[in-house]
């Protein structure tokens, strides 16, 4: 490990620097603040490092990882009244056992199954994230925060009465002294409640509005008339250096640049502008609550949301390994590599930390450095605990508008163009009423509209289901497409079928079976029955390249048999594989349909059979 110490003290050093800004950003882009970006990155930088199977790879928060966390933070902290405080245990508890089911993929050794993932599903979900990040970071960048506009705020003191009234009969009728006759307690109770108790609630309304994606795009109308153009121009100015800088020289990361920059042009000039949140000093210190105040019942929702964000972490990271694979000419351990992002994402969670995983652009800033080994990772976590324990009061000094800036630019960044580019350029082989359009389009539309308007995790299980059901067809339609019943006169013979005698090709008709029998071909399977005519005597099926067979087509072979069977026309099987055989053989297909001595080995075999058998006209 210590065999290139020089260059993975560099190489993790400079990581550390660039992961600064985005990990302070992906902070308080989640929810929680910058410190939970900051201690994500730390842990998991470090841990993941340690125990996974990428010697050069630099994890830690991500676009994507803090998209999905978003969600999680904004339904859980809604669902437990506004307050962070209260819903932090719940939060920490699913990135925890996100964590956990990453190591879960590793053991089982399902890290090889997850290039599988069509890439139109990956493709939109990757977009959708860009788009979310771009529209949530348009509100703060203008400087516009609906929790303190007043005017927007007082619209929801109705409902906050109503939902804190709503509560109270709640509580009473937990507490078992709610009585329907005398409402003595509740108007006591009511009699309590205070405007700052109003407030409060119509404030985490106002926010829950403004959530999310849809929730941005309705609040910007408004933003735009409350301009603060101050916050704005800090934003401006931060994106412009970021994407300037980067035409002077790549050496210094223009990201951190930008950040130094634009911050000291505030702190510098005493400007009037909004800082990020406070980041405490010292030692991150373990969430014990996640353990002491754990209650299964508030988890179980969050479950399916918590597979996706180890899913997605596991996607993520092998994407990085397959880039840093690349560039060092060495192979990444799948299987380990997904063990150490779920050590390293379970240890974050205890200490307060968002989840992340393998980030592409910090892992080639540590080769490109001369990072080489599993040091540099655990190095870069190392330099960003240093600048958490030394720096946490400047950095508390950074203005909220300089990160917003530097988000923008990540969820421009992060789309797929490549995936854009070739919407044109795909085959047009799905219709939608008059109109021709690729389904990998459709698929790829699907997921970046529901990704950004409605719900990341069902978003990319729709997606999937939708992939899956146009593969099937496509499998389906070329299997039926090889596979016709025809006369050996119109049909093309195989090579073993040119001595078939001539006088019987009009009462012998065969079935080329042409790959797997399974529930995408069992409608074009069915019709056998009614294509051979009447005065056949004798279908052989030829099942040399059917290697497979479901249990859809099992019973749609059970249903063609017997229907042959009626019109009193044998069936001769030749070359039954293993598989199809097992499976006909277990419901009694053989040799109740068809006897043992009507399954022949080869062609030649049934041949001689035929001619000793079969009376010509």
């Amino acid at each position: 490990m210590f065999k290139n110490i020089k260059g993975d003290l560099f190489g993790g050093i400079t990581a550390g620097i660039v992961a600064l800004p985005l990990a302070l950003a992906f902070g308080v882009s989640s929810g929680l603040g910058p410190s939970a970006g900051l201690y994500g990155a730390i842990f998991i930088s470090f841990f993941a490092a340690l125990f996974g199977g990428t010697n050069t790879q630099i994890s830690g928060p991500t676009a994507p990882m803090t998209a999905v966390s978003m969600v999680v933070i904004a339904g859980i902290i809604a669902s437990n009244d506004g307050d962070v405080s209260k819903a932090l245990p719940v939060i920490l508890t699913v990135f925890l056992l996100a964590g956990l089911m990453q190591i879960g993929l590793g053991v089982l050794g399902l890290g090889k199954y997850i290039r599988y993932i069509p890439y139109p599903v990956v493709s939109g979900f990757m977009t959708a994230i860009g788009v979310i990040i771009l529209l949530t970071q348009i509100l703060p960048s203008v400087g516009y925060y609906p929790k303190e506009d007043v005017e927007f705020v007082n619209q929801f003191k109705p409902q906050a009465e109503e939902i804190i009234l709503e509560n109270i009969l709640k509580d009473e009728a937990g507490e078992g002294i709610l009585v329907l006759e005398n409402f003595k307690e509740t108007i006591s109770r009511a009699g309590e409640i205070s405007q700052a108790d109003i407030l409060k609630e119509s404030q985490t309304l106002a926010a829950k509005e403004t959530s999310g994606a849809l929730g941005a795009v309705k609040a910007i109308p408004r933003a735009l008339q409350n301009i603060n153009w101050l916050e704005l121009i800090l934003a401006l100015g931060t994106i412009f250096i970021i994407y300037g800088f980067k035409r002077i020289t790549t050496a210094v990361p223009s990201t951190l640049v930008a950040l130094l920059v634009m911050s000291g042009i505030a702190v510098g000039f005493g400007l009037d502008y909004r800082p990020i949140e406070e980041i405490p000093s010292g030692l991150p210190v373990p969430n014990l609550e996640i353990f002491t105040n754990f209650n299964l019942a508030s988890i179980v929702p969050y479950i399916f949301t918590a597979l996706t964000l180890a899913l997605l972490g596991a996607i993520d990271s092998l994407l990085t390994s397959v880039v840093a694979d690349n560039m060092t000419k060495t192979k990444h351990k799948p299987n380990k590599e997904l063990m150490g992002q779920g050590i390293g994402n379970s240890i974050a969670a205890v200490f307060g930390g968002i989840p992340g995983a393998g980030a592409t652009i910090r892992t080639v800033v540590n080769i490109t450095s001369g990072g080489k080994t599993k040091l540099s990772g655990m190095i870069a976590g190392v330099m960003l605990l240093i600048i958490l324990l030394g720096l946490s009061p400047v950095a508390s000094k950074i203005p909220a508008a300089v990160l917003a800036g530097i988000l923008i630019t990540v969820g421009i960044g992060v789309m797929d163009y490549k995936g854009l580019k070739a919407i044109p350029s795909l085959p047009r082989d799905a219709k939608i009423g008059p109109f021709k359009i690729s389904s990998e389009v459709i698929i790829m539309m699907v997921v970046l509209i529901l990704s950004t308007f409605w719900n990341l995790v069902y978003a990319v299980g729709i997606g999937l289901v939708i992939a899956s059901l146009m593969f099937m067809k496509k499998i389906g339609d070329l299997a039926a497409e090889r596979s016709d019943v025809k006369s050996l006169k119109k049909e093309k013979n195989w090579d073993d079928e040119a001595d078939f005698p001539e006088e019987l090709k009009e009462k012998v008709f065969i079935k080329h079976l042409k790959g797997p029998l399974f529930f995408g071909t069992t409608s074009d399977f069915h019709s056998l029955a009614q294509q051979i005519p009447s005065d056949a005597s004798t279908v052989i099926i030829r099942l040399g390249r059917m290697q497979y067979m479901d249990q859809s087509g099992l019973y749609a072979m059970e249903d063609v048999l017997q229907e042959l069977g009626k019109k009193d026309i044998q069936v001769l099987f030749v070359n039954l594989l293993k598989q199809p055989k097992y499976m006909m053989e277990k419901i009694d297909i053989i040799p109740d349909l068809i006897s043992n001595d009507h399954i022949f080995r080869t062609f030649k075999e049934c041949t001689a059979w035929i001619k000793e058998n079969i009376k010509t006209t």
